[in-house]
């Protein structure tokens, strides 16, 4: 049991506390959802009705989508709750991340996906809390088995340096001694970012058009011009994802006749001067003026009447909870969650099924059925011959015995690397 994270219990407790009115109000929720799992008949068989998710034993229907919060929380990332990171699953295999927020690829990973699958990026806007973990995406995916390229989209700013290519292309330049002896020691080509930037201007434009899923985009406003919302359709089911956002037109519009629509609502203003430790005057604009405060998201849900709304971006615990809730329903009486990390969602056109996931601490990347391509040979060795010359020949002759046996193992005769080291070390 250790590997399973130590806190779920309580995450249920928890998740039990955050829809409070959810289950008298949706009506996809089914009869035994109050069960431990439903009646058992057999004493060697399951328990039929699973109130969690266990990350890679259910397979998805055709006409379904998987949503999973991978970080739900603040800028300041807590341990059980990560920046703003959403998993979305199609059931034609693919998956999409929208945002990846400081912390998220913990959860991610702990969704047992393998990294192949794992190379599309939607991005909502700039700020850290929602792109802060491209690194361990980009950087894990490609010493893990992505083959290809990591594809990011995200929006145009009010000039190009304001912009996702500019964001991503300066990334790669931040990390370039990891990309560089990365490449000459795997392979270059998963080291790469594919960047798809779009008008963030564009209302309700298609950025995305493959395999039966359509993903627009519509601008949001935020904290300066770029942020975007953005819905992916697939089977005749809609989900909204509102990123960083006050209050808009664009929203009310776009974002109708959805299945799930997920969308800030801010702590209260004395939640972030007493809690988050922000002085007053912050407060009360940081809440209401450039986020959406518990009251505004209660009206846009009215407004846009999804099947199920779900509330994100604030820290879930009990000094918060309950006064969040209360300033929405006082606009809002529909289906409602008030997300945590690790909660998951299944829609299909006649339900929507709501767990919390069981997730492992001590998750393995999960392999997949890619193989990347070789190292590029052509590539310079950025280890110089002075450092070269530092390598103590008896402690890399330590491992020949334990190495011979894995070369034979696994037939690399051919590739043996050790030969030719040992020589240049020796005339040295």
């Amino acid at each position: 049991m250790r590997h399973i994270r130590k806190n779920f219990s309580a995450r249920l407790a928890v998740a039990a506390g955050m829809l409070i009115g959810a289950f008298v109000t949706l009506d996809s929720i089914a009869p035994t959802v109050h069960a431990a799992g439903g009646q058992v008949t057999d004493p060697t068989g399951i328990a039929p009705d699973r109130y969690v998710y266990y990350p890679g034993t259910e397979a998805l229907a055709k006409d379904e989508i998987r949503v999973v919060a991978c970080g739900t929380g603040m800028p300041s990332s807590r341990h059980g709750q990560a920046a703003s990171c959403w998993l979305i699953e199609t059931g034609n295999g693919d998956k999409f991340l929208f945002d990846i927020g400081t912390g998220s690829m913990a959860n991610v990973v702990a969704m047992m996906i393998p990294y192949q699958y794992l190379d599309k990026v939607f991005l909502s806007h700039l700020h850290t809390d929602h792109m802060g973990d491209i690194d361990a995406l980009w950087a894990g995916g490609w010493t893990a088995g992505r083959p290809n390229a990591l594809r990011v989209w995200g929006p145009s700013g009010a000039t190009p340096e304001m912009g996702t290519r500019y964001a991503m292309e300066h990334f790669l330049k931040f990390v370039n001694w990891d990309k560089v002896t990365r490449s000459y020691k795997i392979t270059p080509v998963p080291g790469q970012i594919e960047i798809n930037e779009f008008d963030y201007k564009g209302e309700n434009i298609v950025i995305y058009d493959e395999d039966g899923v359509t993903i627009r985009s519509w601008p949001a406003i935020h904290a300066g011009d770029g942020p975007v919302s953005f819905s992916l359709e697939y089977a005749g089911l809609k989900i909204v994802f509102g990123g960083d956002t006050v209050p808009n037109k664009w929203f009310n519009k776009y974002a109708k006749n959805a299945d799930l629509v997920i969308h800030e609502a801010m702590m209260m203003p004395e939640q972030w001067r007493d809690l988050y430790g922000q002085p007053a005057q912050l407060a009360w604009r940081a809440c209401c003026e450039f986020h959406t405060s518990p009251q505004s998201f209660g009206k846009i849900m009215s407004t846009v009447k999804p099947r199920h709304a779900v509330v994100y971006h604030f820290f879930n615990e009990e000094a918060t909870r309950y006064p969040i809730y209360e300033g929405i329903r006082e606009t809002y009486d529909g289906p409602l969650s008030m997300s945590t990390d690790l909660m998951v969602w299944n829609v299909t056109k006649d339900k929507i099924t709501e767990r919390m996931a069981a997730a492992t601490d001590d998750a393995w990347a999960v392999k997949g059925t890619a193989i990347q391509p070789p190292p590029d040979k052509g590539i310079p060795n950025p280890i110089s011959a002075y450092i070269d010359s530092g390598r103590w020949v008896e402690g890399f002759q330590a491992q020949d015995e334990m190495l011979d046996k894995y070369m034979k193992e696994n037939n690399l005769q051919d590739q043996d690397w050790r030969p030719a080291m040992y020589e240049q070390l020796k005339a040295k």
